[in-house]
């Protein structure tokens, strides 16, 4: 499969508590943190939601 690098690039502060959980499962937290996941229909689906906060890079 694909690998994707997803990178915080905003603030969760005043977003909805889903949003905050989906961002700690995706393995973020803080800004300028960046992981490396395999591009699945449930990591695909996650970035969606939070796409406004995050930053995605394919490899």
């Amino acid at each position: 499969m694909a690998k994707v690098t997803i990178t915080q690039v905003k603030s969760i502060i005043d977003k909805p508590q889903s949003q905050k959980r989906t961002i700690q499962a995706l393995g973020l937290g803080k800004i300028s943190k960046s992981v490396t996941v395999e591009n699945t229909p449930q990591i695909a689906g996650m970035i969606k939601k939070v796409q406004h906060l995050v930053e995605v890079k394919e490899q």
